[in-house]
């Protein structure tokens, strides 16, 4: 054991310590900020043979900035998705996730639509409520606004689609619910989405999908009763002992909550006032969620699979090149010169991304015995579109147009990797019967990676910044 590990080692104890029975409030931390966060995010990956460093170089200093701009063009910053489904699992029509508002839907116009005494209304309680919910409300909703110019597309878009030889249509671009969304006004970030409904969404997830028997506890679980606080080591003794495949699809929504998580802390509602908002990063969220000694050493697991995710994501990428290569596959938006322009650039980061060093290797999974990988591959494959189904339970739009959208873009990415010899035996010319990929999924896929990689790179910033604490 080299002397960096040793120390993070060290800095667990001394923080499991600190943070022991009789640990009392405000008590100082040992190590600093930045080492209890990161300290124990280096080196290799488990179930890879690639390191966390290669990916930071990688990722913040060659693919993120050329992603970014390629997310800033017409065709993939507008996303066709039904935000009105109701949720299939549960009775829940509630729009605001925080402390009072869990129960019911935000009373308009101040009214508490209950029955609470009168004198309920004026009282300190309720004013709280009301103030909490309608900033849920107005933070979490959705832009629909378009450009002119925009919407007469959308009728050229729409002939288009219909025209092509779509075999993996997705039920929500036939929805008369659907829409086109914007996704620059759109930004993912703090909404004030939190509390017991949205704990709901992730213990649902967790819970009931990731192949976990109800009596293995997760560490850290917030509405878990009558066990210990931290569960850890009964929980990742279960996780070794799983096949590979179960392992990863654990470690793929890991990454993604994770992900989510540094987003919502580095665009955080800092300042609300009468001359204006301002957002920006909020060292103490990030910590409270991946702090080594706050999360009892859950926070360096979850950063760790946040770059186990990013390397499916990447490997998907670099293998879905030769679909979107051929001569006459168009990006169309109707701007013949912008719709050429936007296919050099993606053609440009996919090439860029088969140049990785350390790609993850997808012939490790579902590699047994053919039948009972191809069980297992569709075990796989219904767990994860159950996930995306919960989406459309998460009471915030803002935060149920980017679940939506970055399951989609993950469960793509699977169908890509899963599809290996289909997209090899693609004809160069004319259309591909064999293997497809629409338009929501194919803005879906890229944008979905370009939401990791900004979490890789805010990574870089979050470090920086809590050097300085």
């Amino acid at each position: 054991m080299d002397r960096g590990h040793l120390r993070c080692l060290l800095l667990g104890l001394l923080g499991a310590a600190a943070l022991g029975p009789g640990a009392a409030a405000g008590q100082r931390l040992p190590g600093s900020a930045e080492q209890r966060c990161f300290c124990q995010v280096t080196g290799y990956l488990d179930d890879c043979t690639c390191d966390v460093e290669t990916i930071d170089t990688f990722n913040n200093n060659k693919l993120f900035p050329k992603l970014n701009k390629l997310l800033e063009s017409d065709y993939f910053r507008h996303y066709k998705v039904n935000l009105k489904k109701p949720c299939p699992f549960w009775n829940d029509s509630s729009h605001c996730g925080i402390r009072y508002c869990t129960v019911k839907p935000c009373p308009p116009n101040g009214d508490s639509g209950g029955t609470e005494s009168p004198s309920y209304k004026y009282s300190e309680e309720a004013s709280d409520h009301v103030g909490e919910c309608e900033e849920a409300k107005r933070l979490g909703a959705v832009n629909e606004s378009l450009s002119d110019e925009t919407q007469r597309a959308m009728v050229q878009w729409t002939r288009h689609e219909d025209s092509s030889d779509n075999f993996c249509e997705a039920d929500d671009e036939q929805s008369p619910d659907a829409e086109y969304v914007d996704l620059l006004l759109n930004p993912e970030r703090y909404t004030g989405y939190k509390g017991p409904e949205a704990w709901k969404i992730w213990n649902s997830i967790y819970e009931e999908n990731c192949f976990k028997p109800h009596n293995i506890r997760r560490p850290l679980t917030p509405l878990a009763s009558g066990r210990g606080a931290n569960d850890g080591h009964a929980f990742y003794r279960w996780l070794k002992g799983l096949c590979v495949e179960k392992r990863a699809f654990y470690r793929l929504i890991s990454g993604l909550h994770a992900s989510i998580n540094i987003h919502l802390s580095a665009r955080y509602l800092l300042q609300d006032t009468w001359s204006g908002t301002k957002w920006g990063h909020n060292l103490t969220e990030f910590q409270n969620r991946f702090d080594e000694v706050l999360t009892r050493g859950e926070g360096p697991k979850r950063l760790k699979n946040l770059y186990f995710l990013y390397l499916i994501e990447l490997r998907a990428m670099s293998k879905v090149l030769p679909f979107f290569e051929r001569p006459g596959f168009q990006l169309f938006t109707g701007n013949e010169n912008k719709d050429r322009e936007t296919k050099n650039q993606l053609l440009e980061v996919l090439q860029l991304t088969k140049s990785f060093p350390l790609h993850f290797n997808e012939n490790s999974l579902f590699a047994g015995n053919k039948k009972e990988a191809a069980k297992l591959k569709e075990e796989f494959r219904l767990h994860f579109r159950n996930i995306s189904r919960i989406m459309d339970c998460v009471g915030c739009l803002k935060c149920r147009l980017w679940g939506k959208l970055q399951t989609q873009g993950l469960g793509t990415a699977l169908k890509i990797l899963f599809s290996q010899k289909l997209i090899e035996n693609m004809p160069e010319t004319g259309p591909s019967y064999e293997f497809q990929l629409t338009r929501q999924e194919i803005i879906s896929f890229v944008n979905a990676f370009g939401r990791i990689s900004t979490s890789v790179k805010e990574l870089e910033n979050f470090k920086n910044l809590l050097r300085n604490v």
